[in-house]
């Protein structure tokens, strides 16, 4: 049995059903890439757990791979318009960004981490009208 006949119905579901499930993927999409990135910025400055970041971004791209997939049932029928580009385009950027922020995450420099968490902050000082370290 061919593939594309056995994962027919599943393909059905997917067209039937378009709005809700875009609805509900393009918002998750975007909200779950926002976090990892949130992450990865505070693994920096915060020292946060590494395997935090990578979580947050396995999710993310799972996401991301639906949203895809989504879209690719609309390209093995033929339809091609700006909606599948768009959605397509959005899929493959979220899926950069959390497997950008997992390689930074992993080639960070524990220094820098090390220097941001240990600043000093700077005081104003009221009358002087200039920072002090």
């Amino acid at each position: 049995m061919p593939v594309f006949t056995a994962l027919n119905p599943l393909f059905e579901f997917s067209r039937e059903h378009c709005i809700a499930i875009c609805a509900v993927l393009v918002p998750t999409n975007l909200l779950a890439t926002l976090q990892t990135m949130l992450f990865a910025g505070l693994f920096a400055r915060l020292r946060q757990p590494r395997i935090r970041v990578q979580f947050m971004a396995a999710i993310a791209s799972v996401y991301a791979l639906l949203l895809v997939l989504h879209v690719m049932t609309w390209y093995v029928i033929g339809v091609v318009m700006a909606p599948t580009y768009i959605l397509t385009l959005l899929g493959a950027m979220c899926l950069i960004i959390n497997s950008a922020a997992v390689v930074y995450v992993r080639r960070h420099p524990e220094e820098l981490r090390y220097q941001a968490a240990n600043k000093k902050p700077h005081n104003w000082v009221a009358g002087q009208g200039q920072l002090n370290a």
